[in-house]
């Protein structure tokens, strides 16, 4: 499958001929999670244009495989119509692929990792940790308004669909940003407000980070 590599730009990036270690060493890793319909991606486009990230959405990757028409495409399709999560395996797959082809050093993991098992294979397999975890956080009643409205066309926004999605959620994500927020790793940001108003406090987040990297800089030199 063709992994989606972006620059601050939207443009898609091309493979590099060798690959690169998918490791945080020289890399800034930023999880990205919320709820299904909490706007992570809305953000996610604005934070690419603002801060120079490569978006990498766990999401379009699956996605894209599923569009391929592939045996593991097919599976995948199939799990997301029961509210299923991926096999993590597959999904480090995909990751560690679109991980390798970009030229950027700044990651924005957008959807992952999901639960315990997508979050060892993280840690053992592409040996990845972030500097923080952006948290959307947005109530169950305004994601499946969202999710019911948005008339995307997915085999998953069905209100069946929805409800598997978000007891998935409830169930596997929500430990990993509780297993975060114990390491003092989380940026809890209220979603529920307008998109500028939600990106004005992602911006301070992320000037912050970028306020620590000139200050590591700066003690270096």
């Amino acid at each position: 499958m063709e992994s989606i590599a972006r620059d601050d730009k939207g443009n898609e990036l091309e493979p590099e001929k060798h690959s690169r270690e998918s490791s945080s060493n020289g890399c800034t890793i930023v999880y990205v999670l919320g709820g299904p319909g909490s706007g992570k991606s809305t953000q996610c486009s604005k934070i690419v244009r603002h801060f120079g990230f490569c978006h990498l959405s766990v999401g379009d990757l699956l996605q894209a495989e599923v569009d391929s028409g592939s045996d593991n495409g097919k599976m995948i399709q199939d799990l997301k119509k029961e509210g299923k999560l991926v096999p993590s395996d597959i999904v480090v797959k995909v990751l560690e692929k679109a991980m390798q082809g970009s030229k950027n050093n700044k990651f924005l993991i957008d959807g992952f990792p999901r639960s315990q098992e997508n979050l060892d294979a993280a840690q053992q397999i592409l040996k990845i940790d972030p500097v923080f975890v952006l948290f959307f956080d947005c109530s169950e009643e305004e994601m499946i308004k969202r999710l019911l409205n948005r008339n995307q066309g997915r085999v998953d926004d069905n209100i069946e669909s929805i409800k598997k999605r978000l007891k998935v959620y409830f169930e596997s994500t929500l430990p990993i940003i509780n297993y975060y927020s114990s390491k003092g790793k989380i940026r809890k940001i209220n979603a529920e407000r307008p998109i500028e108003e939600v990106f004005g406090a992602v911006k301070d987040v992320f000037s912050e980070l970028k306020e620590a990297s000139m200050e590591s800089k700066s003690s270096t030199n």
